[in-house]
């Protein structure tokens, strides 16, 4: 399993909830559970105290991306410093599941958690993954979602570093958005015009008189 595989744990998580809409799906036991996706021996050690803990950490992860989108580069990385000293991983070498044609295999690098419950496993995994993507790739990488009232947050791959959205839909909504406040700005200026073109009119009629 590729290393930048974990980051989208701290993704998952943090879009859990969307705080400007004032949604929560991280309300029970089963959600947290969801969270773990293919993972389902470490999800199945999930516990009702679990959803307050996520809570928790997911509040600081989503604290790591809006440090980033702030451009505040020495924060996002000291509150991610702070999740990998509270919650340790061991690299590990593994070959589980992973097979080429001769039936060898595969060695990659896995996360090896020691949780003590199921909310430190998976922040471990999530926290080393994010580090993992921030140093890689930067820090802008981390980002909020720009369409309003989304702030989802998302990671950065394109080859550009141009993303600014966390979904297509997203992207489609604040386009269009955009485009009907051109297209009101355009017919403002053009009623202003007209406005100023009759005055000007008016004006020049009562000279003459």
């Amino acid at each position: 399993m590729e290393l930048a595989y974990y980051s989208d744990y701290a993704v998952r998580l943090v879009n859990s909830e969307e705080p400007a809409r004032g949604k929560d799906s991280l309300t029970s036991v089963e959600a947290v559970r969801d969270l773990f996706g293919g993972n389902q021996s470490a999800g199945r050690r999930a516990a009702d105290a679990d959803v307050t803990r996520f809570r928790s950490v997911r509040g600081r992860l989503r604290s790591v991306f809006e440090a980033a989108d702030k451009g505040d580069e020495t924060l996002a990385v000291d509150l991610l410093n702070s999740l990998l000293l509270e919650f340790p991983v061991s690299p590990q070498i593994s070959g589980h599941d992973f097979r080429d044609d001769d039936g060898r295999p595969l060695w990659h690098m896995h996360l090896a958690d020691h949780p003590s419950n199921a909310t430190a496993g998976y922040a471990a995994i999530a926290a080393m993954g994010l580090a993992f993507h921030l140093t890689e790739y930067g820090v802008d990488r981390l980002g909020l979602c720009e369409a309003a009232p989304c702030r989802n947050a998302y990671l950065d791959t394109s080859t550009n570093r141009s993303r600014r959205y966390c979904s297509d839909r997203c992207a489609t909504r604040a386009n269009v958005a955009a485009y009907r406040a051109r297209k009101r700005l355009e017919a403002d200026r053009s009623e202003r015009t007209g406005l100023a073109a009759d005055s000007a009119q008016r004006t020049s009629a009562n000279g003459e008189r």
